[in-house]
């Protein structure tokens, strides 16, 4: 019995430090941001199974996690990316094209935003656009290229 509690003290002790080690106290300290990318992949998944109210649901949630995220640390090309990113999938495309162009003001190149904007452009019929941001891609060797550009030829739909 004693043999049994002191393993469990010198188990608890070991791994019961690691958590602190890990940058916490056991509770999860994921940020806003972490928390909405999370949503967004479970979105996705729901999306490709014909499950749009529990994506559309997932995407609204990561939104508002998104809002929270840029005001704690606005300026974030990321965050702003995925701003427009679960506008458009929830059809808001005015705020999506105006979280899109924030950030690539604040980062021209960033490949996700000069796809998912792409998106926007041919799902609103400006294909020119469009076609502006493949330009910006053309020579990262990157899917995102071939997606954008499969999508503006007609090969591959556009979830929005």
């Amino acid at each position: 019995m004693i043999k049994k509690i002191l393993i469990t003290l010198v188990f608890t002790l070991i791994f019961g430090n690691l958590s602190f080690a890990a940058g916490g106290d056991g509770s999860s300290t994921k940020s806003n941001y972490d928390k909405a990318v999370k949503l967004i992949k479970s979105a996705k998944k729901y999306e490709a199974d014909g499950k749009t109210k529990k994506a559309d649901d997932r995407y609204k949630k990561a939104f508002k996690l998104l809002v929270k995220s840029n005001k704690e640390k606005p300026g974030k090309a990321d965050t702003l990316n995925y701003l427009g990113f679960t506008s458009r999938k929830l059809g808001d495309f005015e705020n999506a094209e105006i979280f899109y162009t924030k950030g690539l003001e604040i980062s021209p190149y960033h490949i996700r935003i000069n796809q998912y904007m792409g998106e926007l452009y041919v799902t609103t019929n400006q294909i020119d656009k469009a076609k502006e941001r493949l330009a910006v891609l053309d020579g990262c060797d990157c899917k995102e290229y071939t997606l954008l550009k499969d999508i503006i030829d007609g090969k591959t739909k556009s979830k929005y």
